[in-house]
C-alpha cells in the first residue's frame, strides 16, 4: 500500500503541477482547472485523460470530463484519495512521488556519449529507440523547446542506447521515460540524464515518479519518495 508523505510540502504539489504540465505539451487539447488537466478526448498511448492537481478534485467531476467511450481512458489521482471505482474505473498501478536537490549525481560518470536532440530526425531516432526501432510519432517535433529537453546517451557508433526527457515547470525539473537498451544498465540512463539536467537547469531539483526496480534505481541517484500517487484504468462495461 502507498503512503503519502507531508514532509515534502510544496515540493509534492509542483512534482504534481510539473507532471501535469508535460501531459499538457504531450497531450494537446486539454485545459487546466484549479483542481486537475483534464482532456476531453483520448490520449496518446502510455498518457493519462487527467491529473489531480488537488486533492480536492472531485472523482465525478473527472469522471464527467473525459471521454470514457473509448477504450484506455486513464485518471492519474497524484495524492492517491480517490474512488474512481464507482465511475467504472479500477487500479491500474501505484507509484511513488521523488525528488532529490539540484546537482550533478554522485559516483561514476556515464559511459556513454549524453546529449540534447537538436532536430525533429534526431527526435524520430529517440523514440524509436524505446519503440523497437520504429517512429511512433508520439513526440512532435514542437516539442524541442526551451522548457523541454529529450536525452539521448549514445554508444561509440552513434547508436542511442538509453534515453530520458526532461520538462521545466513550476520551479522543479520532471525526469521521465528513463530507458535503455537491452544489456545497458538503468543506472546508466540515471546518472547521464541526471548529469545532463544539472548542465541545462543548474539549481532546480528534480522530480519525477516511479515505482518497483526503477524507484531502487532511482533512490540510488539521490531521490527520495515525497508521497503515493495511484492511475486508475475505466473497465469498459
Amino acid at each position: 500500500m502507498i503512503t503519502d508523505s507531508p514532509a515534502g510540502g510544496g515540493l509534492l504539489e509542483a512534482a504534481v503541477r510539473n507532471n501535469a504540465e508535460w501531459c499538457a505539451a504531450v497531450c494537446p487539447g486539454g485545459a487546466f482547472t484549479a483542481d486537475a488537466w483534464t482532456s476531453p478526448h483520448r490520449t496518446p498511448p502510455y498518457y493519462p485523460d487527467a491529473v489531480t492537481l488537488t486533492r480536492g478534485a472531485s472523482a465525478a467531476g473527472l469522471a464527467a470530463a473525459v471521454d470514457t467511450s473509448v477504450p484506455g481512458c486513464s485518471v492519474k489521482d497524484s495524492f492517491a484519495v480517490l474512488d474512481l471505482a464507482p465511475a467504472g474505473f479500477e487500479v491500474l498501478f501505484e507509484a511513488q512521488w521523488i525528488h532529490r536537490p539540484a546537482g550533478p549525481p554522485a559516483g561514476p560518470g556515464p559511459s556513454l556519449h549524453w546529449s540534447r536532440v537538436a532536430g525533429p530526425a534526431e527526435l524520430q531516432q529517440w523514440e524509436a529507440a524505446w519503440g523497437g526501432g520504429e517512429p511512433g510519432g508520439l513526440f512532435r517535433p514542437g516539442l524541442l523547446t526551451g522548457g523541454i529537453a529529450f536525452l539521448a546517451g549514445r554508444t561509440g557508433d552513434g547508436r542511442i542506447a538509453a534515453r530520458a526527457a526532461a520538462n521545466a515547470a513550476a520551479g522543479v525539473v520532471g525526469v521521465s521515460n528513463v530507458f535503455t537498451a537491452a544489456g545497458v544498465p538503468a543506472d546508466e540512463a540515471w546518472s547521464g540524464a541526471l548529469g545532463r539536467v544539472a548542465a541545462l537547469w543548474p539549481g532546480l531539483p528534480v522530480v519525477g515518479y516511479e515505482a518497483g526496480e526503477e524507484l531502487e534505481t532511482a533512490a540510488r541517484h539521490g531521490f527520495a519518495p515525497l508521497g503515493g500517487l495511484r492511475v486508475w484504468l475505466h473497465s469498459p462495461a
